[in-house]
């Protein structure tokens, strides 16, 4: 991972909010904005802020069904991700 790329990882998880999207998400494993929002406590909008800096240091991944695009952890997960999902199931 090129030092960049890293960089935005850390900023991307370095994040009380979305670190709860990610547990979330672990276990769900997909699901629609609105039903992250509901289960985080946040607004559709502030949700849709932080999935999409998830979805930009691919750690999240989408899936556009019809109208709605639901969220999943990415398949191509490095060992960070790895190691920080594995932290939830603890």
């Amino acid at each position: 991972m090129e030092n960049q790329k890293l960089v935005q990882y850390f900023k991307a998880v370095a994040n009380a909010r979305r670190l709860v999207i990610l547990e979330f998400l672990s276990r769900e494993n997909s699901a629609s904005v609105s039903q992250i929002a509901r289960e985080i406590h946040l607004s559709v909008k502030a949700t849709s802020r932080h999935l999409a800096i998830l979805k930009a240091a691919e750690i999240v991944e989408t899936k556009q069904i019809q109208l709605y695009v639901f969220y999943s952890i990415s398949k191509k997960q490095n060992p960070i991700t790895r190691y920080i999902l594995s932290l939830f199931r603890t």
